[in-house]
């Protein structure tokens, strides 16, 4: 159900994307569009340039403690958002339970299940 994990350090998104999309497009290829819980953030632009590339942001009204990632036309990558005030032992908890080959336990389970709250990022 996931593919990865992310622990941003503030609701942020113009300081926190930037790393993150430099991060997964080392491994994945250019990233083309990413999908957020607006309600989970500051402030959401409706597209930022990244690393000379511009990267379409989509928001959604209602969150589900994933950040979609859309790689070309059909590659889509969730990923578990775990809350910027999360104590790190809590965090690290929830990023490895996210990325278990075997976890087929929705995200805001395993915030629930390791003591990082539940509801949106």
């Amino acid at each position: 159900m996931l593919d990865g994990a992310w622990w941003p350090r503030s609701r942020d998104i113009a300081a926190e994307l930037p790393a993150l999309i430099t991060a997964l497009t080392r491994y994945l290829g250019a990233i083309s569009r990413v999908g957020l819980d607006a309600a989970a953030w500051d402030e959401l632009p409706t597209r930022m340039t990244i690393d000379g590339r511009l990267v379409h942001i989509d928001s959604f009204p209602a969150g589900d403690d994933t950040v979609l990632i859309t790689r070309g036309d059909r590659d889509l990558f969730s990923l578990l958002v775990v809350p910027p005030h999360t104590p790190p032992d809590a965090a690290r908890a929830a990023m490895a339970e996210a990325v278990r080959v075997d976890n087929v336990t929705r995200a805001e389970q395993i915030l629930i299940d390791t003591g990082t709250g539940s509801g949106a990022a």
